[in-house]
């Protein structure tokens, strides 16, 4: 099948729009990208959901408004997708939408919300689409997240036995996440805390820019020792796994709130939260006695957040998810193409160690396109993933 996936993180800079051949093979999902772009969102449809994020208030109207606003963006990247990266075909869109909101209390999530009608997918491609990803999933007792531990189990599993120890794969988007994988096939899998979430919203505050590009600024500021080790008491970071949490947390007034309004300058800050996140990084997986960590996500490209993660992580070694053949900034929308992949065949895409739900599940729903659903019997659950050579894309 060739499949196209769709996703927006939590930083909301954009759609990710990767597209792959997939096909099972024995116990084996041999997984072939065939290209992966981004589709930035039009500016008003950003600030309209950035301004309805918590703890901000909103309305049933502009939660309308934004479903549909974000559903035709998708709908347009998932055409971008086909045309551009997949030769004009494609089997499936399997698309996450974007995360308005997830309900976390505690140690248990109670409910997860994810915009971006797919209908309006399902209508501009004619193709069935695979949406809401995460619902069976915190239904079943999970967290819902980290959705990327089914890809990161099949494609270390082989890694860690080669290494001879417990190997990683690190995220980081608006909030980081970990896979750990052990050689004897053991995982665990969590949310670590912030990545770039608190970065760019203070640059946003700050500058009304979106981020800090190549982390100039935070290379050229001086961590605040009394504010880190503010940031660092937060109590999110002594739960044990499974655990999630996102920007319904880490918000933008959230280092105001702990560090009481003080005034840094927003050099030494973003220093302060890059350390931040590599040590809470470093502290999480230090238990774990990793040998590699493979990254990926934006914050892979802030060279900042990579020396004190370097610095950190040490023994471990860091390097790019691209080792494994799969690109850094598609890996998250090359996920959603293989969870759709597993959805259309019956396969449970989720990993229970992982997420902490009582059994693995199917994960999401499909709306059809423009023909009858005609579904493959259900295949056995493979056991690891090959990323193929790069295939040219059909029809090129």
């Amino acid at each position: 099948m060739i499949v196209v996936g769709l996703s927006s993180g939590t930083s909301v800079d954009g759609i990710d729009v990767a597209a792959a051949e997939l096909e099972l093979t024995g116990d084996t999902v041999v997984f072939t990208p065939l290209g992966h772009l981004e589709v930035p969102f039009a500016p008003e449809l950003r600030t309209a959901v950035l301004d309805a994020l918590p703890p901000a208030p909103t309305t049933l109207d502009a939660v309308a408004r934004i479903d549909t606003g974000l559903g035709r963006a998708f709908a347009t990247a998932a055409l971008r997708g086909i045309d551009d990266l997949a030769g004009g075909r494609a089997d499936l869109v399997a698309s996450h939408g974007q995360t308005l909101f997830h309900w976390v209390e505690g140690d248990r999530v109670h409910g997860t919300l994810q915009l971006g009608q797919p209908a309006w997918i399902a209508e501009a491609t004619g193709l069935p689409v695979v949406s809401d990803l995460r619902a069976r999933d915190v239904a079943a007792g999970g967290h819902g997240a980290p959705l990327a531990s089914v890809l990161d189990v099949l494609l270390l599993g082989d890694r860690a036995a080669r290494a001879g120890g417990p190997v990683a794969a690190l995220n980081l988007g608006g909030i980081a996440n970990v896979t750990v994988v052990g050689p004897a096939g053991a995982t665990t899998a969590f949310d670590t805390g912030p990545a770039n979430a608190l970065l760019d919203a203070a640059v946003r505050a700050a500058t009304g820019e979106h981020r800090d590009t190549d982390g100039r600024r935070a290379a050229r500021g001086t961590v605040d020792e009394h504010a880190l080790a503010r940031l660092q008491a937060e109590p999110y970071y002594g739960l044990r796994p499974p655990k999630s949490t996102g920007k319904e947390l880490f918000d933008t007034g959230y280092v105001d709130r702990v560090l009481g309004g003080r005034a840094i300058a927003l050099d030494d800050l973003l220093a302060t939260l890059v350390e931040l996140t590599a040590t809470t990084v470093a502290d999480a997986l230090r238990p774990h006695g990793v040998r590699e960590v493979l990254v990926s996500g934006g914050g892979a490209r802030n060279p900042a957040m990579v020396a004190a993660l370097e610095r950190h992580l040490a023994p471990a070694r860091l390097v790019p998810i691209s080792e494994t053949g799969l690109p850094g900034d598609g890996k998250e929308a090359l996920l959603f193409a293989l969870l759709g992949f597993l959805t259309w065949h019956g396969v449970p895409s989720t990993v229970p160690s992982c997420t902490g739900a009582r059994a693995p599940t199917i994960a999401g729903r499909i709306s059809p396109g423009a023909h009858p659903l005609r579904l493959p019997g259900p295949a056995e659950p493979p056991a690891r993933l090959r990323v193929g050579a790069g295939a040219a894309p059909p029809g090129t």
